[in-house]
């Protein structure tokens, strides 16, 4: 059953079957889905970053094989796969303290939309500069 209707319009643009980089589980005590399984993360995308480098977006790519919106619902308000992805961005070395969903709406169909803070920001301008200024300056010009 799907739980959200604004996922209804899927398309092969929408499909993502690249190969996973870390599996995060769901348990099925989201808002927005009861299925509880293993998802293939395919890629971690910040998107967004103020002026301030305070606040940005964070798009967690998934194998739309492993979870589909239209059939399994949002990962979305999931507390298992919140957990582990903050659990994964330490084991990268990436601060996940202030990594948390943003909101219903941001979700994608073959990604987690989630906020990130001023923590995460810093590990990531650390460990990727040139990813860090090209989002920045294209979100800041």
């Amino acid at each position: 059953m799907l739980l959200n209707d604004m996922h209804t319009n899927w398309n092969a643009a929408d499909d993502d079957k690249r190969a996973g980089i870390a599996v995060l589980h769901t348990s099925g005590d989201g808002y927005w889905s009861r299925h509880v399984r293993g998802i293939r993360i395919t890629e971690l995308r910040v998107s967004y970053i103020n002026e301030d480098a305070r606040f940005g977006e964070l798009c967690v790519h998934f194998n739309t094989d492993d979870w589909m919106p239209p059939k399994h619902g949002l990962i979305y308000s999931d507390r298992q796969f919140e957990a582990e992805l903050g659990a994964f961005l330490a084991t990268i070395g990436l601060d996940g303290e202030d990594v948390g969903y943003s909101e219903q709406g941001m979700q994608g169909d073959n990604y987690v939309s989630c906020d990130v803070g001023s923590k995460f920001l810093a590990s990531w301008k650390a460990k990727y500069p040139e990813k860090f200024a090209e989002v920045f300056s294209a979100c800041n010009e």
